[in-house]
């Protein structure tokens, strides 16, 4: 049976502070977007951020790929919560695995892969990212299959891949940031696949980051008070409950690529089956 090891970023002592928002666990999230498209892959959860070894008597070899999530970290604030996950990537990459990564997971592989990554000059993207534009690479890329040549895709995220590492295929980019989709070729059998934006998040995990950055969000123009923040939330929090309800999907213009979870979750069943199945037979 495959088994995809689920690399948490954020320190436990956070979650339990994000979980008063509503926001779940990043492990739960991704093994609900990986058992949509591969209902047998099993998921084995670790925290690297909290110095976490993978699971006794384990080795990478245990292992059919490896997947990082979103973290409220920044990896230009070189604490050792950032420092261990880089050492981490590296680590797996070296024993030849392919790496899947959202948002932080995208920026942090960068960076273990000699690019960097800076605050976006552009400010905060979130909730949505619209119009993501795939590049004349992407058309071509599995990653990508199936993704129509301009779409929306949920994001959350204040930072940006500022150089990229050697190696790499920009697949797709929008207004905000240059690189919303990267794929990074390594030595030996390994490999790099991610997203800016986040495949596995759902609405409600949208309305929960609303809710915990309604502050922040205010203070950079967003809203003119949290109650304007509050309202969308709640919004799409009724969206997530009842997906036919066409008023707030008409409200917010969101798209079919969001609202259904296959569609929405399209770049993981992609790696799962264009990286993932071919390194698990070669293996």
């Amino acid at each position: 049976m495959p088994n995809i090891l689920i690399a948490e970023g954020t320190p436990s002592v956070w979650q339990a502070q994000r979980a008063r928002f509503g926001l779940p666990a990043n492990f739960s999230l991704f093994a609900e977007a990986v058992r949509l498209h591969r209902p047998e892959i099993r998921c084995t959860a670790v925290n690297i951020a909290d110095h976490e070894a993978l699971p006794l008597g384990a080795t990478w070899s245990d292992f059919d790929g490896v997947m990082i999530p979103g973290s409220p970290l920044h990896i230009y604030d070189p604490s050792a919560y950032v420092t261990r996950q880089i050492d981490f990537v590296r680590a797996a990459l070296g024993a030849g695995l392919p790496v899947w990564g959202s948002c932080w997971g995208l920026q942090l592989a960068t960076v273990a892969l000699g690019g960097t990554v800076r605050r976006n000059p552009r400010g905060r993207e979130l909730p949505i990212a619209r119009a993501i534009t795939v590049t004349a690479a992407g058309r071509w890329h599995p990653l990508l299959a199936s993704r129509p040549a301009v779409f929306d895709a949920l994001c959350s995220h204040l930072d940006e891949i500022e150089t990229l590492p050697p190696h790499s295929q920009v697949l797709a980019a929008n207004e905000l940031s240059a690189v919303q989709a990267l794929a990074v070729t390594t030595p030996g059998r390994g490999s790099f696949h991610g997203t800016q934006y986040h495949p596995e998040h759902n609405l409600a995990v949208s309305a929960a980051l609303l809710e915990l950055r309604a502050e922040e969000l205010v203070g950079e123009g967003f809203a003119a008070n949290t109650d304007e923040v509050l309202a969308i939330v709640a919004d799409y929090r009724r969206l997530h409950a009842d997906p036919g309800r066409r008023d707030v999907i008409w409200r917010y213009g969101i798209a079919s690529e969001i609202m259904d979870p296959l569609r929405r979750t399209t770049e993981i069943g992609n790696w799962l089956r264009t990286v993932v199945a071919p390194h698990r037979v070669a293996a």
